[in-house]
């Protein structure tokens, strides 16, 4: 594996602990970013740093992408932030990328995001609109963050994942579309794995998949 610096934005989520651990035990050198970096599980590790701050604080952003090699970014809406604070983020990031010439981008969005090589169901319908009903801003907000990510000139990949569970890691992940050969749940762990993989990885470059376990 190349050696890499990693910056990671959503650090403190239950996701991106895991993430950042992972990163860590693999070889990664990481820089995490974070609002509190004392919700942090992983502390004191000689080859972790922290960027406090919002990730709406353009200057925060981009002091955290200064000198890495590749960005990755599992942010999700939460009841607490401002409007649209994911998207907003996300435009923030790609322009320190650009600004800091880091070409490598990988984020995470819920399957509720749909790509045109998906095949939904009739359930998947369902699903999508009771999704949208009930958490539209969410929804609209992370729909933004991945268009913004595909118009960008970035190396970009979007994983796309359904309900997250706290499992331990199977090393099984189904990779497919929307309609296509995917389940309907993902362990955390095997998420963090599948994005890491990605960063030295160019299958999915500028593509969408959803995954699962």
């Amino acid at each position: 594996m190349p050696y890499m610096k990693l910056a990671i934005f959503g650090a403190t989520g239950k996701t991106g602990q895991v993430l950042v651990e992972q990163a860590l035990n693999t070889g990664y050198e990481v820089v995490a970013f974070a609002r509190t970096p004392s919700k942090l599980s992983a502390q004191n590790r000689p080859t972790l740093s922290v960027v406090q701050g919002d990730i709406l604080d353009a200057e925060k952003v981009s002091e955290a992408v200064a000198g890495v090699d590749a960005v990755i970014s599992v942010l999700g809406p939460t009841p607490k932030q401002p409007a649209f604070a994911v998207s907003r983020g996300t435009q923030n990031i790609i322009t320190a990328m650009q600004k800091q010439g880091v070409q490598r981008l990988v984020i995470s969005a819920g399957a509720g995001v749909r790509d045109p090589l998906d095949k939904p169901k009739f359930i998947d319908h369902i699903f999508g609109f009771l999704l949208h009903t009930l958490s539209r801003e969410a929804v609209e907000d992370m729909m933004r963050a991945v268009q913004l990510v595909r118009d960008s000139d970035r190396a970009w990949t979007v994983v796309r994942v359904p309900r997250l569970n706290d499992s331990p890691p199977t090393g099984k992940i189904r990779v497919g579309y929307l309609g296509a050969d995917v389940g309907v749940q993902l362990s955390r762990a095997d998420l963090a794995d599948f994005i890491l993989k990605q960063v030295n990885d160019q299958t999915f470059l500028c593509k969408a998949p959803v995954i699962s376990n």
